[in-house]
């Protein structure tokens, strides 16, 4: 399964620009590696423009998804559609989709920790749904939002559902990067599936986002990682077959003594 990830730079406040420059990379993308997926990032047509996102937010996905269904038709190809600000109801959240190579939606969710350091509670509200298991080209997979990845609560049960890979959409700050890179590794060997993320680069008000977009293997191993400044796209292909091999070689979920676990942890 070949994966190309957009390390995307966007400019604040400007939907339409940012999904014309989306669709630009998509058409050179598609020409360039021909992959089965490609994945963006956190808030990619607004950023984080949180004290106007009432005014920019898309009103309950009717341009955002249309416009990444059409993408996906047009050039036969899945997309992880990153997360947009999505306003229902009066309420905004931070909403993710998914949409398969017919232009059919696979998959949404809201994301449902939101971040005090980005002041996310302020301005957006909560999804009430985790994260759940949804499947392209018959594989099993997950997409968390961000600051979900320090969660390990919501990422387990994808895993122990049959997950092989799990999407991290993200705009995360420089100052935690160090954060970022290490619980993807510990994700990904805790639950034995690849991790495969999409962070963005840029500022915003004294908000400098850290790239590093990754792919980690189920063992553990960093196949591939994204500058921490420059707009780039990473290709990988990945075979899902070595989560199989991965968790019978140390077999954790055989080993799992789940009566014996506090309940609620």
């Amino acid at each position: 399964m070949k994966i190309s990830i957009y390390q995307m730079e966007i400019t604040p406040g400007k939907p339409a620009e940012n999904q014309q420059k989306v669709k630009a990379w998509v058409e050179k993308e598609v020409k360039h590696s021909k992959p089965d997926i490609i994945v963006l990032p956190e808030m990619w047509t607004t950023s984080y423009t949180l004290e106007e996102i009432h005014h920019y937010a898309d009103d309950h996905g009717k341009t955002i998804i249309p416009f990444l269904q059409d993408t996906a038709k047009t050039f036969e190809i899945n997309i992880i559609g990153g997360s947009f600000a999505n306003k229902m109801d009066e309420k905004v959240y931070n909403t993710a989709v998914v949409i398969n190579r017919k232009g059919e939606v696979v998959y949404q969710y809201s994301k449902v920790h939101l971040v005090p350091m980005l002041n996310e509670p302020q301005y957006l509200t909560a999804g009430q749904k985790v994260p759940e298991i949804f499947e392209l080209e018959g594989v099993k997979m997950g997409l968390i939002i961000c600051y979900d990845l320090r969660f390990t609560e919501i990422i387990r049960p994808l895993a122990l559902e049959g997950a092989e890979v799990l999407f991290v959409v993200a705009e995360w700050p420089t100052p935690r990067l160090n954060h970022w890179k290490n619980i993807q590794i510990t994700r990904a060997i805790e639950n034995q599936m690849f991790v495969v993320s999409c962070n963005n680069v840029g500022s915003y008000q004294n908000v400098t986002y850290g790239g590093c977009s990754m792919v980690v293997n189920p063992w553990g191993d960093t196949l591939l990682e994204g500058s921490t400044d420059e707009e780039e796209t990473l290709s990988v292909s990945i075979d899902v077959e070595e989560t199989k091999t991965a968790r019978e070689q140390v077999p954790v979920f055989t080993s799992r003594v789940p009566h014996l676990y506090k309940q609620g942890l």
